[in-house]
């Protein structure tokens, strides 16, 4: 860093993106994205909008919030549009954590929840994981700060009832609790249906994995008027036009091809299934993932050096060296051609 950077950051330690190497051809299953393109209607829609890159977008995304209200059934003011939901995210930090109020997630999930608290200057709080990656509803009772809960959680995979979220919430009236949805359309109820009932739930969600936008950068939030309110006095303090004419056509198309995106969700839940069921066959341990994605390891090959072979044989998983974990790998569902030839190479490493 340079003599230049304000004292506040020294510490900062940034978020790590999975690799996205350019050496060689690799089969991609650690960034969990799709194995699918976008759906035609986005492509016809992003081609439409090019010849009115001169004008700024619609700050308030009128049109898309519409048709987003049509898919998710809550009403438009329940909407905000954001450039992925890491946006979301860090207007929630944002807005609902200070000095007095910290941040309070697992110890063991999305690593940027902790990135944001730095770089907000945010005190925060981890709550540790049960034994077995589970999240136990009490440790969260009157916590005394903004919860965030990834739904299904990251890395591990394993989700909570809206039984468990709506006792999370009961127990933390005075405070805004912050559900995390990334990955809710793979398996799972979404809690957006409780926002009737709570003035304190935000429910976070994107088009990055289950509508094939990873590269879009289109993310959303759910939640009653006024925390939309509270949420869009800081998006329009920073940058009201936020989601570019591009990608707020590409999200439309998307939401118009809605039968496409969920018969590919299908594929990879059922694809999901069956390279658990290989992995556990081949002596792994791996978690009930309801997300596009398994979280997995075996006492026959430690995470790392598993990791470091898979990458060898042209297959990127992705791997966290932390305490607790660092005997697992998480491995994106692909398409099933790539998932079987993940399996072959499984068993040719630990042959």
């Amino acid at each position: 860093m340079s003599r230049f950077l304000s004292s506040k950051y020294s510490g900062l330690s940034p978020y790590v993106p999975g690799e996205q190497p350019r050496d060689r051809r690799y089969i991609k299953l650690n960034t969990n994205e799709s194995p699918f393109p976008p759906g035609a209607k986005v492509t016809e829609a992003v081609k439409n909008e090019t010849s009115s890159m001169n004008l700024y977008p619609d700050p308030d995304y009128k049109a898309l919030r519409e048709k987003l209200s049509a898919l998710t059934g809550v009403a438009q003011d329940e909407l905000i549009m954001t450039n992925g939901s890491d946006e979301i995210l860090d207007l929630c930090f944002m807005a609902f954590c200070d000095s007095d109020t910290p941040a309070v997630f697992a110890d063991i999930t999305y690593g940027f929840y902790e990135v944001f608290s730095q770089i907000n200057l945010l005190p925060y709080r981890k709550i540790p994981l049960r034994d077995d990656m589970s999240i136990d509803v009490k440790d969260y009772y009157y916590a005394k700060g903004t919860i965030f809960i990834a739904n299904p959680n990251a890395p591990t995979g394993l989700l909570l009832t809206l039984s468990e979220i709506r006792d999370i919430l009961e127990h933390n009236r005075k405070n805004v609790v912050v559900i995390d949805e990334a990955y809710i359309a793979f398996g799972g109820e979404s809690a957006a249906e409780l926002i009737g009932g709570y003035d304190n739930l935000v429910v976070t969600r994107t088009f990055s994995k289950s509508r094939s936008l990873a590269g879009g950068r289109i993310g959303f939030g759910i939640a009653n008027k006024g925390l939309i309110d509270d949420l869009n006095r800081i998006r329009n303090s920073l940058n009201p036009y936020n989601l570019s004419r591009i990608n707020a056509a590409a999200a439309i198309g998307a939401i118009e091809d809605n039968d496409y995106y969920l018969s590919n969700i299908e594929k990879i839940k059922a694809v999901r299934e069956k390279t658990r069921a290989e992995l556990i066959k081949e002596g792994f341990e791996v978690t009930d993932s309801k997300a596009n994605f398994l979280f997995a390891r075996t006492d026959r090959m430690g995470g790392k050096e598993l990791y470091q072979k898979l990458r060898e044989k042209g297959i990127l998983v992705r791997h966290f060296d932390r305490d607790r974990i660092r005997d697992y790998i998480r491995i994106t569902i692909g398409s099933e051609e790539q998932m079987d030839i993940f399996m072959d190479k499984i068993k040719e490493i630990l042959d």
